[in-house]
């Protein structure tokens, strides 16, 4: 098991054990010289509660103690499994099967910490709609999916492939809203008295959000949108708009028209309370609001160099593979 995995099991066994983080008297958290809460650090954002809820749960936001140690058990069963030695005797891999990143997966992908609000373990991230869903408007495409629908293939070219395969989308780090990404979900916050940054592991990508400027005039599509801050109290909100519609990927649709407030509560030390709410017109019916809890990383973890760049050899092999299968059907169709 990774040295990460063995601490979230630790926190983790103490939550199910009865412990719950419980928010600190706001005169003891750290502040900042700017008498702001301090939430400097390195911090990890990654969870193993699901974004959106499994359609069998209906409206439950959050299980029982004994179905929270159940799931507890089966996480931390299956992270065990992932450090186990191959069997000697196991068969070949199936004759054209898709090769696949078992070994990545196995490093990067270990979960076993649940969101846990209030000493409740969530079902979902999403807690509105009250199914914790994504209220998915009919019809409702992003830019990718419109393309398909006049008529183009989902290989014509690196416009219609996700920005992530080119290493150009902020997907996974502290974009707004900030989506638990499958792996190297680490960020570090630094604080000054007018602006928040957040570096993200993931694509190494800062994000800047000033603390004193309005909106006015600003207009231009960033790829992490534009984001203005304010503290509301000891609670920092962070208003984003001007996306830009390229941004959109299987895990989180999006359009130009998303909107989206964050806030920010450090409740203790080592916990930072995350909520936002988003809007997106085109995509869905109504507003959407996720609850999550950041967790600080223990002294000496560090983030370390996310090294994705744009000009990645994969994509022009995905292109060649599919002008490939395109050469190969019309060969075979006038072969008939």
């Amino acid at each position: 098991m990774n040295p990460n995995a063995t601490r979230l099991l630790v926190v983790s066994f103490c939550l199910i054990g009865g412990a719950e983080t419980l928010a600190q008297d706001n005169a003891s958290l750290p502040r900042t010289e700017f008498d702001q809460p301090d939430m400097q650090g390195v911090w990890f954002y990654g969870t193993s509660t699901p974004f959106d809820r499994m359609e069998a749960l209906g409206d439950k936001q959050s299980y029982t103690e004994a179905e929270a140690n159940e799931l507890m058990e089966a996480l931390l069963a299956a992270d065990k499994m992932k450090a186990e030695p191959l069997g000697a005797e196991r068969g070949a891999p199936e004759a054209g099967g898709a090769i696949a990143q078992n070994a990545d997966h196995n490093f990067s992908d270990s979960r076993i910490n649940p969101v846990i609000i209030d000493g409740q373990y969530r079902t979902s991230q999403i807690i509105s709609p009250a199914n914790g869903r994504f209220p998915y408007r009919e019809g409702g495409m992003d830019m990718f999916q419109k393309w398909q629908a006049e008529g183009h293939g989902g290989f014509d070219g690196p416009e219609i492939r996700p920005a992530s395969e080119r290493c150009v989308g902020p997907n996974g780090g502290p974009m707004a809203p900030m989506v638990s990404w499958f792996y190297n979900a680490n960020l570090q916050i630094v604080q000054t008295e007018d602006y928040v940054m957040m570096l993200s592991e993931m694509n190494h990508d800062a994000r800047i959000i000033p603390l004193t400027q309005t909106r006015a005039g600003n207009t231009q599509a960033l790829w992490q949108g534009n984001s203005i801050g304010h503290w509301d109290g000891d609670v920092l909100v962070v208003e984003t708009t001007g996306f830009r519609p390229e941004q959109s990927w299987f895990a989180f649709r999006m359009s130009d028209q998303l909107q989206v407030t964050e806030r920010f509560e450090l409740v203790s030390e080592e916990e930072i309370r995350y909520s936002y709410t988003f809007t997106d017109p085109e995509i869905y019916t109504e507003a959407v609001t996720v609850e999550k809890n950041i967790t600080r990383r223990a002294p000496g973890e560090e983030l370390f160099e996310y090294a994705c760049h744009e000009g990645n050899y994969s994509m022009a092999s995905i292109l060649a593979g599919a002008r490939r299968q395109e050469a190969d059907l019309l060969s075979a169709s006038r072969e008939q």
